[in-house]
């Protein structure tokens, strides 16, 4: 449980595509946890970072992405991705769309914006 005033965040580059997944699950579950995020919402953000290190490579501006994470009981997960190249953040949020399953962002997260160079992307914790 975090502590009222404490800091529950992060921001990571990878600049190496295939450590994008294990390296942003681990640190979502973490803040995650500590914001004590329910267990079904935890799946739920673990296909969310799945899908940003599926697709976020291929929209970068320089071959590395950045993603800033925090996590609260209050907001829940939000996510930030970017900086993207132009129209990146429009077209990475068009590649997560599967056949038969739809847009992975917008079926998972309760807030999806590409605003800017970046996809914000947010998961309350409670309903």
């Amino acid at each position: 449980m975090t502590q009222a005033g404490a800091v529950n965040e992060a921001t990571l580059t990878v600049r190496h595509g295939e450590l994008l997944g294990p390296v942003l699950g681990r640190v979502v579950g973490m803040l995650a946890a500590r914001a004590s995020c329910p267990i079904d919402r935890l799946d739920d953000a673990l296909l969310l970072t799945d899908a940003v290190a599926a697709h976020a490579p291929g929209h970068t501006a320089n071959g590395s992405v950045r993603v800033y994470v925090r996590a609260d009981r209050d907001e829940g997960l939000v996510l930030r991705v970017g900086p993207l190249r132009a129209g990146g953040a429009d077209a990475l949020l068009e590649s997560a769309s599967l056949p038969g399953v739809g847009n992975v962002f917008e079926r998972v997260a309760d807030e999806v914006r590409a605003e800017g160079d970046e996809l914000h992307l947010r998961l309350a914790f409670r309903p």
